[in-house]
This record gives C-alpha cells, sequence and structure tokens, in this order.
C-alpha cells in the first residue's frame, strides 16, 4: 500500500482528481456528512497487470475507505465473460476460465500497492450473475429498450462503419448495472468511459429499490505515447514495474502531462501543484518537474532508496549515455540476423514488436570501446559477423534502458 498519509477533507475527496458526480456533487456531500455510505468500484480482470490508469480509480475507493465508508472492491468475475465493450470497436475475444483464473492471481497484491483491504471487501459478480435464470434475464431486459442500450458512443460508431454488434455486447450494462441492486450501493466510482454503465445502475437501482444512487467519475489518464492509457497501446506503467522501469517510463511523457499526472496521482499539495504550473508557464524547464514527478511516483510504489537508484540510473543512462555496469548477458551465434541478435535479448517480445524496434531505430550497437555508438540498424534481416577483435559487437541497446552484455 501507498506510505500513509493525511486523508483529505471531503470536499477535496468529491472534486480533486474527479472528472464529474451525477446527480450532483452537493447533494452527495450532504449524504456523506449525515451517514456512512456504500461505495463500491468494479474492475474486470481483463488483463494480468494494474496500471497507473486502474491507481486513478483505486485511489479514489481509498479515500472513502480512509473516511470510514463501507467500501467494496467487485471483481467482475461474471462480467468479464463479455468483456464491457466500451472504447472498444470490435467485439472483445471471449476469456476462457483458465485465462479468468490467471488474471485473478496477482490483482490483490498488486492492488494492495494502492488498497488497505482491511478496509476495504472484495466481492465477486459471477457469484449472483451466473445464478440469473431465464426469468430474471427477461425481467431485467425489460428495464429498459434497446434504443437507450444502442446510445452508447461506441455502438453508434460501429453501425456507422457497418461493423457487428453482437447481443452479449448490448447487455453489458444491465449486467454491471445490476451489481448496484444486488449490492444495494449509494454510490459507484468509475472512469469517465464507465459512465453510461453507472448510469444504467443508478436506473435500476431506482427501479428495484427504489432509491438513489450517485455516480462519480475520475479522468482517464493518457499513457506514455500520449494516447490513453491501455495495456493494448503498450503505453502503460504498471504498478509492479521496476523502479527503474517506471521511472524511465514517467521520464518519456509529455510535458503537458506533468501537471495532471501530479494532481490524480499523487498526494502533492494542490497548492505545490498550482506553483509548478505557474512556473511551467513561466518557461521555468519541465524537466525539472519531470524528475520530481518520476521520483515521487516511483517512490510510492517502491521506496526512497529505490527512486534515488533509478533517477541515477536514468540520468547515467539516458542523460549521460553511459552503459551500466551490471547488465544482463546474452550469448549469440557466429552469424545471424539483427532480427535474431534482439530476440534473443527479449525472448518473451512478439516478433511484431521485435520487427518494430528495429525498423524504428529503437536498437543500437555498441562496437569494441563500449563509449562509442557504432550503428543503429533497421534492417532486420541484416546479418551480422561476430568476430573475436577489437571491433567486436559488446553491448546492445535497446530503446532507453535496455541493455545487453553480447558473450561471444
Amino acid at each position: 500500500m501507498e506510505q500513509p498519509h493525511t486523508t483529505p477533507p471531503l470536499k477535496a475527496i468529491l472534486t480533486r482528481g474527479v472528472a464529474e458526480v451525477l446527480p450532483a456533487t452537493d447533494s452527495l456531500e450532504k449524504l456523506m456528512t449525515e451517514r456512512k455510505i456504500r461505495v463500491y468500484l468494479g474492475i474486470d480482470p481483463t488483463g494480468s497487470l494494474l496500471t497507473l490508469g486502474h491507481s486513478v480509480v483505486l485511489r479514489k475507493l481509498q479515500q472513502f475507505a480512509e473516511l470510514g465508508h463501507e467500501v467494496i472492491l467487485l471483481i467482475g468475475s461474471g462480467t468479464v465473460r463479455i468483456g464491457d465493450p466500451t472504447g472498444k470497436d470490435s467485439t472483445r475475444p471471449e476469456l476462457t476460465d483458465e485465462q479468468i483464473k490467471e488474471n485473478f492471481k496477482t490483482w490483490k497484491e498488486q492492488a494492495s500497492k494502492v488498497l488497505d483491504f482491511s478496509k476495504i471487501e472484495i466481492r465477486y459478480n459471477g457469484d449472483w450473475l451466473d445464478k440469473l435464470n431465464y426469468a430474471d434475464m427477461v425481467k431485467l431486459m425489460a428495464k429498459t429498450t434497446v434504443q437507450q442500450l444502442m446510445e452508447r458512443d461506441m455502438f453508434q460508431e460501429r453501425l456507422k462503419a457497418g461493423k457487428p454488434i453482437h447481443g452479449h455486447e448490448i447487455i453489458y450494462p444491465l449486467l454491471q448495472g445490476y451489481d448496484s441492486v444486488v449490492m444495494d450501493v449509494d454510490l459507484e466510482i468509475g472512469g469517465t468511459d464507465q459512465t453510461f454503465n453507472m448510469l444504467m445502475g443508478r436506473t435500476l437501482q431506482k427501479q428495484y429499490n427504489n432509491k438513489e444512487k450517485w455516480v462519480l467519475s475520475t479522468p482517464l489518464i493518457n499513457g506514455t505515447d500520449g494516447r490513453k492509457m491501455s495495456k493494448s497501446y503498450g503505453n502503460f506503467i504498471a504498478l509492479i514495474d521496476e523502479p527503474i522501469d517506471m521511472y524511465g517510463k514517467l521520464m518519456s511523457v509529455a510535458d503537458e502531462m506533468i501537471i495532471e499526472y501530479f494532481d490524480v496521482l499523487t498526494n502533492l499539495e494542490t497548492s505545490e501543484i498550482s506553483k509548478m504550473e505557474e512556473a511551467i508557464a513561466n518557461g521555468e524547464n519541465p524537466m525539472t518537474f519531470k524528475k520530481k514527478l518520476a521520483f515521487t511516483i516511483t517512490e510510492m510504489y517502491s521506496s526512497a532508496e529505490d527512486a534515488e537508484i533509478a533517477a541515477k540510473h536514468f540520468e547515467d543512462t539516458v542523460q549521460n549515455k553511459q552503459i551500466p555496469e551490471e547488465i544482463p548477458e546474452i550469448s549469440l551465434a557466429e552469424s545471424r540476423t539483427i532480427f535474431d541478435a534482439v530476440k534473443a535479448c527479449l525472448p518473451e517480445e512478439s516478433n511484431s514488436q521485435i520487427r518494430r524496434l528495429i525498423e524504428q531505430g529503437a536498437v543500437e550497437f555498441y562496437y569494441g570501446d563500449t563509449s562509442q555508438l557504432s550503428t543503429k540498424p533497421t534492417d532486420i534481416n541484416e546479418t551480422m559477423q561476430i568476430t573475436n577483435d577489437s571491433h567486436d559487437l559488446t553491448t546492445i541497446r535497446i530503446g532507453k534502458r535496455k541493455f545487453f552484455k553480447v558473450i561471444l
């Protein structure tokens, strides 16, 4: 779990790192001053890693737990079988029971970097969704219309593009909304991409339980390439990334994202963030603040010592272009292609990704004196001749942070 910090006041919890509260912030604040509420966040285990993107909503959930409210982290063991179509221009592939079980394995351990599970209950919506019978489903589907379900942006985009929309995708919002009914919640938290689904839960909560339900959405953050942070884009920063990797990835985010990252991903005082924003606007070098951001977040998920090591590693290898003393060793045959050499360094990487790395100039070869950069090959089929002389290939560098010592 993150390092302890002072719980923000209620008004700050309902505004900082919040995109919208529906139907209104004031009414939710009033309710929370009158009694403890039941709040939940649902996550479908579509992948095995939790990212800084996930941490935005996880941090918000933890804030409600620290105030003493009844907090639930709902694992979508039932809804994951469908897969939320949000933001997708095609149907999600169906996950097998084995894949779902594998994705479950390390989730709690990862989420514990943000959540205090002594204050948070874990539930699984498969416990009730898997038990719905024919009559239950008919009753549930009668609560809305096809026109309402088809209002989702991604469905409209697929219709215009002539792409298919499957029946199970249409009912996903109903199943997520039914979670609110079963758990009888007062509030649901989720990213802005979940607003449609969360409002469906608000509708069903009124119809089934004659009860008000609030919706709090958090902003989606961009990843290292400026697009929405997503595992499918490969632009994510995982909560369990090694400190050196986390620090380096954070240093690669766009300058325009520094302030937003501080605001939604850290506990830094808003007054201090405002001063940094003003300094950047007045022409101060953003690199200074990006280093502070990278150190702050790396420290949160590891330690101050790890963050210091990562900062020095970045300065040495990226800024000063030095080669680290301790790097993995690989053995290469006497003659092989550039593709083969990089594959030997990254055996678990896909062939297509290795091809992209080479063709985009992300691979560098050092020969003889490793202080001299020799080549940046871009032809995956180029053959390397490796000989024992002063011009031996000694080191392969992939991207900005990965180095491999070549053993002949």
